[in-house]
């Protein structure tokens, strides 16, 4: 098993990708520790990962309060004493309705999960990483962080600004012995994308012709990813965005991207 004797923390674990890499890293035999703020969810994916006899600790709270991270992260050592791998994670989908209309609370909320969140479990993790002279950290951006899109803004912005506090992060801890990378994924088969079809004024088929693989991703493709640079063979890799998004940012057009 890869992952045999390590710790993991992922926060957003409780439902879609956040739920799917935990998993992944129990069955390569890692130790997890759960954040979300959804304690119902998340208590479900730790007795799932408990099932699988290997050791979980699920702590609930909120990414963007420092006293909820703080907690987290003590409580994770104190059950494990090391935290080997740092999944950032959580986040929340933005509204997608012209700039002038949103509401600014939200537009808050979004950047706070989503950055403010990557930072604060960062810079607390870190502290430890530090401390033992190794460590693997793991930002999960996306592809609307790397192209623009319309209404995206609270979103996008997040994404792209994770992608450049992961190249920030990774030139400051390289020296620590600490890899920092991101994940972009494309539009995956998530309550958050599904959610994202359902209210709003996005086109599946369409969507999904503009992919080059001609399909919605699976959110075992991002666990994949985030399980390669968590691993050895990535160790020689930091500050890098990885796109898991069938083609979409390397695709220039905007229609259809098999059509000739």
């Amino acid at each position: 098993m890869k992952f045999q004797d390590k710790v993991v923390l992922v926060t957003g674990a409780g439902s879609g990708l956040g739920e799917e890499i935990a998993m992944h890293f129990a069955k390569e035999g890692a130790s997890l520790i759960l954040n979300d703020i959804d304690q119902e969810n998340l208590e479900r994916v730790a007795t799932q990962i408990a099932e699988t006899g290997r050791r979980v600790v699920c702590v609930p709270g909120d990414v963007s309060d420092p006293e909820d991270v703080n907690r987290t992260v003590e409580m994770g050592i104190d059950a494990f004493q090391q935290i080997d791998i740092l999944v950032n994670n959580a986040g929340i989908a933005d509204t997608i309705i012209p700039t002038i209309e949103q509401d600014i609370q939200h537009w808050q909320k979004v950047i706070d999960i989503h950055l403010r969140g990557s930072y604060l479990f960062s810079k607390t993790v870190g502290a430890h990483m530090i401390k033992n002279g190794s460590g693997k950290v793991i930002n999960i951006s996306s592809i609307v962080g790397m192209v623009g899109l319309p209404g995206r803004n609270a979103y996008g912005a997040a994404k792209a600004g994770m992608i450049m506090f992961t190249r920030s992060l990774a030139s400051e801890w390289a020296r620590y012995g600490i890899n920092v990378n991101a994940v972009a994924p494309g539009y995956i088969k998530t309550p958050l994308v599904r959610n994202l079809l359902s209210k709003t004024s996005v086109v599946e088929d369409k969507l999904i012709r503009r992919i080059p693989f001609g399909k919605l991703g699976e959110p075992s493709d991002i666990a994949h990813a985030v399980l390669f640079l968590s691993s050895d063979q990535a160790a020689y890799i930091t500050g890098a965005c990885l796109p898991v998004d069938g083609g979409w940012t390397a695709f220039g057009g905007s229609g259809d991207a098999n059509e000739l």
